[in-house]
């Protein structure tokens, strides 16, 4: 398995623990909210590399 099919798979099940453990709206605010928050704390050079790279990846 690949190191982002794991990312994967551990990012479903917490979603579905944080889904049994508090309401539909506060966990779709931490899962929509994590990674908007790691986004925004990168450089802007960082920023720029990362579409560069997702954007190569979407062309494939």
């Amino acid at each position: 398995m690949s190191r982002n099919a794991k990312i994967a798979v551990g990012g479903v099940a917490a979603g579905i623990i944080l889904l049994i453990w508090l309401p539909w709206w506060a966990a779709l605010l931490i899962v929509l909210g994590v990674p908007t928050a790691a986004y925004l704390m990168l450089d802007p050079s960082q920023r720029r590399r990362l579409r560069r790279v997702s954007r190569k990846e979407i062309g494939r």
